[in-house]
């Protein structure tokens, strides 16, 4: 008997290499899979603006990394003290606002010469929600926005400055469209692959959570069937469809667990990456495992052997592959 139902997920001809520069932009979900691919050495960038969930703040930061965008103090507005930006996550945000837009422009430029050469730009929809400034906001705090007003971060800015959106398919089609236009017109060379995040957003209601995933999904999959070198990962079904239960989620419903997120990533390491990917990243995984080992008696000739025997593991890795950086696994196993 099958407990689980079957699910067909199309992989690309050509899959992902360990040499091949991935960008991953969105949702917090994004950054599960991120952290994972970067555990496992692959050449990764995630998020250069922090966490971004609509549509809407992820086309206006692929295109701003296009452009290399370069902020400046007037783009910026003050909060509770703090410098802030409406594009950007709050660990951008700082007291010296010189500071800030130093910061941001670095991550700026950054994404922008990653972009130039990456080879997989790997986007995670969060929400159709979108949150535009209003008239009640304060006209000083307009700093920077452009685009309807939309932020991509209300870094607990009261309520009444905000009105919640939820992003037609006809307008969330236009904004990703022309998006994915830039990005392919500066970088001829990249992939991409969509996926829509399993975090379930309860506080917008049930309903209006499932109606936000629909209008993610009809979007993607219309952009999938115009563009080449375009895919889609299933990761939202995997959650929702195929694990299908409580179990895989934390304690508050709505964010998949570290059982649900190794699921997905089994599943997306599986069918996106290149067979001889997949071996060096189980050996590198053990080793990573062999990192986080803490020993109850660290004086010990045993634990002193079980560095050795990992110091040459990783040696061996590095002679046979000298693009892998295991600068860090190194220096932490020669402490025998």
């Amino acid at each position: 008997m099958n407990f689980m139902v079957d699910i067909n997920i199309t992989a690309p001809d050509q899959r992902i290499a360990y040499q091949q520069p991935l960008m991953l932009v969105g949702s917090c979900f994004t950054e599960h899979i991120g952290n994972s691919l970067q555990e496992l050495k692959f050449d990764v960038l995630q998020n250069p603006n922090g966490i971004l969930f609509d549509p809407m703040s992820v086309a206006n930061s692929l295109v701003s990394w296009v452009q290399n965008k370069q902020y400046t103090t007037n783009d910026l507005f003050q909060l509770n003290e703090v410098w802030q930006s409406w594009h950007h996550h709050s660990r951008f945000s700082g007291m010296d606002a010189n500071a800030v837009v130093e910061m941001i422009n670095a991550s700026q430029t950054a994404a922008h010469e990653f972009l130039k050469k990456a080879e997989w730009l790997v986007i995670t929809l969060g929400s159709s929600f979108s949150y535009r400034l209003t008239d009640s906001t304060p006209a000083n705090q307009f700093a920077g926005v452009a685009v309807e007003g939309a932020v991509a971060n209300c870094h607990r800015a009261p309520n009444q400055w905000f009105r919640k959106h939820m992003m037609t398919i006809e307008e969330t089609k236009s904004v990703l469209d022309n998006a994915l236009h830039q990005v392919r017109y500066f970088n001829r060379n990249i992939k991409t692959i969509f996926t829509i995040s399993p975090v379930r957003h309860l506080r917008d209601g049930v309903t209006e959570n499932n109606r936000s995933k629909a209008r993610l999904i009809e979007v993607v999959h219309h952009l999938v069937n115009k563009f080449d070198r375009l895919y889609y990962f299933p990761a939202y079904e995997l959650v929702v469809d195929v694990l299908r239960d409580y179990r895989f989620f934390d304690i508050d419903m709505a964010h998949p667990n570290y059982a649900a997120t190794q699921f997905v990533l089994d599943k997306f390491m599986g069918n996106f990456v290149e067979e001889p990917a997949q071996q060096l990243a189980a050996e590198l995984r053990k080793l990573a495992i062999a990192r986080k080992h803490k020993p109850f008696h660290a004086e010990t000739n045993a634990h002193r052997k079980f560095l050795q025997s990992q110091h040459e593991k990783a040696k061996e890795l590095k002679q046979q592959f000298p693009f892998l950086n295991l600068d860090d696994e190194l220096q932490y196993f020669a402490k025998s």
